[in-house]
């Protein structure tokens, strides 16, 4: 669905030329982009409104300091005019994911001067802001900027508005995992209805499998010890099981990460950008070093504590990925079974991985919660991931402690729970917010490769 097309000034080239230093409390430009971005449908679906909101255009005029006023007024005055058509359904698709606040900005580029992520030549998100409340979806699916956004919330806390620009980009963040896969599943994982019936996939499967080996009635405990293996065989259920769903997520991963690479060189060559001298490829290993020390997270100001707590999660996951290979190793080719002496070195690694990551989950919740007056709570989308993993460590946790105290009733319960939250995990990494990191990586590359932003710290 879309309004009839408007004449608007061309913003083929995608960056702003903003560079208020200042807010436009007193300013009447402000006041009449504010009062059409308020009663448009779009935040800007008139005529008036395209005459007054800035046009995003790298030629404009450089504003004088602290005349916000003027930088909202600047636009590139030679530019042909194009017809723009307001996709309408994408704004409310936008307030509806959590940017519910869209229609407060009246562009005064104040989240662009406060964020101390955004690249100097390419500012966000004050841009994103407004080709949002144009409908302009064709420009943010394609844009690198959406996920060089660390969700700081800099920008939310200092909006005269209160518009939210974070949100805004949090919002079209999730939209666009959803464009590049299977988008019916990213919404689903939206809410909790749909969770619920996405969850019953996992659930099924690990019931299934274990209903196959005759282990409902019947609770195997060789000479009165708890045995996970024997209760889900782990040749015959639990590696081709996550196997499968392992590599259907890293397909999923790969299909979208691409897709988005493609539509981000396309868009950067259009606007008459120079071809990378190194690909993917050729920048993997920089952004990959500045991306395992979060680099970026530290640059925040509002929520800087973050950084820790995520590291904490990220590193404890990685423990735990290699102390599941090291188990492989054992079981598949030393035929070393399960359960492994707590003098094993590959109890210590699965461990202490379990515990930091229990400890970093905790501190993202405690962490929201302080924040929670200044930037919000989050979305019901970063809320699914948080108790999916703390579902994944608790339940983890508590099948070790449960099978060493030999409570059968709890123990073989809570290890099935572990395992269908891990599988949940699996399926639906591609589709919710787990895929940040695969998406947020592939920008981070492609902005080195073009040179729009060439790291941190560097």
């Amino acid at each position: 669905m879309a309004d009839e097309p408007v004449e608007k000034k061309d913003e083929s080239a995608e960056d702003s030329g903003a560079t208020a230093e200042g807010t436009p409390d007193d300013s009447a430009a402000a006041a009449g982009t504010d009062a059409a971005v308020a009663d448009g449908e779009a935040g800007g679906d008139s005529g008036e409104a395209a005459a007054e909101a800035p046009a995003d255009a790298e030629g404009s005029g450089e504003a004088e300091a602290g005349d916000a006023g003027a930088a909202v007024a600047v636009m590139e005055a030679e530019a042909p005019a194009e017809p723009v058509t307001p996709d309408l359904d994408f704004v409310r698709d936008v307030m509806n994911s959590g940017g519910g606040d869209l229609k407060k900005c009246y562009q005064c580029a104040t989240c662009s001067v406060v964020c101390n992520l955004t690249p100097d030549d390419h500012p966000f998100p004050r841009k994103e802001m407004q080709w949002a409340q144009w409908g302009l979806k064709d420009k943010l699916m394609g844009s690198p900027d959406i996920w060089l956004c660390h969700q700081c919330s800099d920008c939310v806390a200092q909006c005269p508005r209160d518009a939210k620009p974070g949100k805004v980009l949090q919002a079209v963040a999730k939209m666009t995992i959803s464009n590049y896969s299977i988008g019916g599943i990213t919404k689903a994982l939206g809410n909790i209805g749909g969770t619920i019936l996405m969850a019953i996939i996992p659930i099924a499967v690990i019931l299934i499998a274990i209903a196959a080996q005759g282990n409902f009635s019947d609770i195997p405990r060789p000479h009165g010890e708890i045995v996970y293996s024997e209760f889900m065989d782990i040749y015959r259920a639990i590696d081709p099981i996550f196997t499968i769903a392992a590599a259907f997520a890293v397909i999923m991963f790969i299909i979208g990460g691409r897709k988005y690479w493609n539509d981000m060189m396309a868009r950067h060559l259009k606007s008459g950008g120079r071809k990378p001298a190194k690909g993917f490829f050729g920048n993997l290993g920089p952004t990959l070093s500045e991306f395992l020390a979060h680099k970026r997270f530290r640059e925040c100001d509002e929520t800087k504590d973050r950084a820790n707590a995520h590291l904490l999660v990220f590193y404890a996951f990685v423990g735990l990925a290699l102390t599941t290979a090291w188990a492989v190793l054992y079981i598949d080719f030393m035929g070393i079974e399960s359960p492994f002496s707590f003098m094993n070195p590959i109890k210590w690694l699965g461990n202490i991985s379990a515990a930091a990551g229990i400890i970093g989950i905790i501190l993202v919740i405690v962490y929201r919660f302080m924040h929670a007056e200044r930037v919000g709570m989050g979305s019901y989308f970063d809320w699914l991931l948080i108790i999916t993993i703390l579902i994944i460590l608790a339940s983890g946790i508590g099948a070790e402690m449960l099978r060493v105290a030999d409570v059968a009733a709890a123990a073989y319960p809570t290890y099935a729970v572990h395992l269908m939250s891990i599988l949940f995990l699996f399926i639906y990494a591609p589709f919710s917010k787990m895929a940040h990191m695969v998406y947020r990586f592939v920008a981070l590359v492609f902005a080195r490769a073009t040179g729009r932003d060439t790291g941190i710290g560097m």
